[in-house]
């Protein structure tokens, strides 16, 4: 009998089948879709590694995970230094201090810390997502580089969202505009895919098998399942809520469309929350380049999922499916755990639980 059978080929899949594989287990991997590597997945237009769901700069602080994939792929040394459009402007973002220079000319932090002292509102415990940046930033970083992104990527008034979805609002006294500080940084010099391929090496993988609807054809002595865990269940308890994403990919006769990455379009009139330009992401000087609208929308059962929506409502919900999880399954991952994860958490995660067994 196989050792193994795990439902998904992204990342925590992936990881757990080397690791599993490499302890002598027989393991078989199934995904539903017709590709291996999740939403990391890439692929080349006219030489250019493009991220089919979304940009994916892989960051960590930790080296054990670094070094591992290192073992799989050869990272560039690729730093997300992210723009914001906001009507027409462009900001150097995560906000720092060019940021509040080119919004308020502040030279200095001392200046920064007192214009920013000026502008915070006085609201004690905010609740929602509006009071909490009113209390923190004022309006005008609020409106410039919140409220329309907010309310483009969960589909709702930031004022109706509870303050825990946004946690923080980093704002660095310093010129420093990289968007992750971690001691690791870059992306699979080749894409995602070639990654994936390593991983998967040897291992024996099935595409385009819906798992769910064929469970019965599939025995193992233990499962490894990183689909929707809701859909597991047949959302016999209901659906927990996610946020979807449509992407329209164009390819440009074009030296450069934008000079950047990654631009995020943060008022609410622009129907896309950003554009990624992807020739960017691997410094090859490619002679057309690629660029992708992300545009959010609300999901439904024709749809992926991508963002969980993890309010008191659908955390108690995702809880009460957690307890229905058979002893010989393992979930992990973003979807079987309904929680987003940056990828080194999966990586991470995946090799904790695959060398422990």
């Amino acid at each position: 009998m196989v050792d193994f059978v795990i439902v998904g080929a992204g990342l925590y899949g992936s990881v757990s089948a080397r690791i599993l594989t490499d302890k002598g287990y027989k393991c078989i991997v199934l995904d539903k879709r017709n590709h291996i590597g999740g939403n990391c997945y890439t692929e080349n237009k006219n030489g250019i590694q493009v991220h089919m769901y979304g940009p994916h700069s892989f960051h960590t602080n930790s080296c054990g995970v670094w070094d591992f994939l290192s073992e799989f792929t050869r990272f560039n040394n690729f730093r997300n230094h992210t723009k914001v459009n906001y009507k027409g402007s462009i900001y150097s973002f995560p906000i720092n201090m060019f940021t509040l220079h080119q919004l308020w000319g502040v030279c200095s932090p001392e200046e920064a810390k007192r214009k920013l002292e000026e502008v915070k509102h006085d609201i004690p415990n905010p609740s929602n997502i509006e009071d909490f940046c009113l209390a923190n930033i004022g309006e005008e970083l609020y409106e410039t580089f919140v409220y329309g992104f907010t309310k483009k990527q969960w589909g709702k008034e930031p004022r109706d969202l509870p303050a825990s979805i946004i946690k923080r609002i980093p704002i660095r006294l310093t010129y420093n505009d990289n968007y992750f500080d971690d001691a690791y940084q870059g992306i699979p010099i080749g894409g995602y895919t070639k990654l994936f391929e390593n991983l998967l090496d040897g291992i024996e993988v099935h595409l385009g098998v819906d798992y769910l609807k064929e469970r019965d054809k599939w025995r193992a002595r233990q499962f490894i399942y990183t689909g929707p865990i809701d859909e597991f269940f047949d959302y016999q308890l209901g659906e927990l809520e996610w946020r979807s994403m449509r992407f329209e990919h164009f390819i440009l006769e074009d030296t450069d469309y934008q000079g950047n990455p990654v631009i995020h379009y943060t008022d609410s009139e622009t129907p896309y929350k950003r554009i990624i330009e992807h020739k960017h992401f691997d410094f090859d000087g490619q002679k057309d380049t690629v660029i992708t609208k992300e545009f959010p929308e609300s999901w439904d059962r024709s749809k992926e999922k991508f963002y969980p929506i993890n309010d008191a409502k659908n955390s108690n919900l995702y809880e009460s499916y957690r307890k229905m999880i058979p002893d010989n399954f393992i979930f992990g991952g973003r979807l079987a755990r309904y929680k987003y994860y940056d990828m080194d958490q999966v990586v991470a995660s995946a090799l904790s639980t695959s060398l422990r067994l």
